[in-house]
């Protein structure tokens, strides 16, 4: 799950989920930007294997490497967006800065 929702982030830049989840899934962003920014087959495959999509790998060699080139970590951000009705539970949006 997590992984899946670390691929929704790097292919839409943005994702409103939980907090808990959230939390959880930032290191791994982080780890998954900080591998892309190397560059190399074995960072590509490191991606290969932590992301079930392929177009999520493509977009963070690409696009994200290059955008992130000079930036030392700190890749994301959470922001609160208040609780959901249906069970209360803390919703926030997930976005890569």
């Amino acid at each position: 799950m997590l992984k899946n929702l670390a691929s929704s982030i790097i292919i839409y830049e943005k994702v409103k989920t939980t907090e808990a989840k959230a939390k959880t899934v930032k290191p791994l962003l982080e780890k998954i930007i900080t591998t892309s920014i190397k560059g190399d087959l074995a960072s590509r495959r490191e991606l290969i294997r932590l992301l079930p999509q392929k177009m999520a790998v493509k977009k963070a060699m690409e696009s994200l490497a290059v955008k992130y080139k000079d930036r030392r970590g700190g890749y994301s951000r959470i922001i609160k967006l208040g609780k959901r009705l249906g069970d209360n539970a803390s919703m926030v949006q997930i976005e890569l800065v």
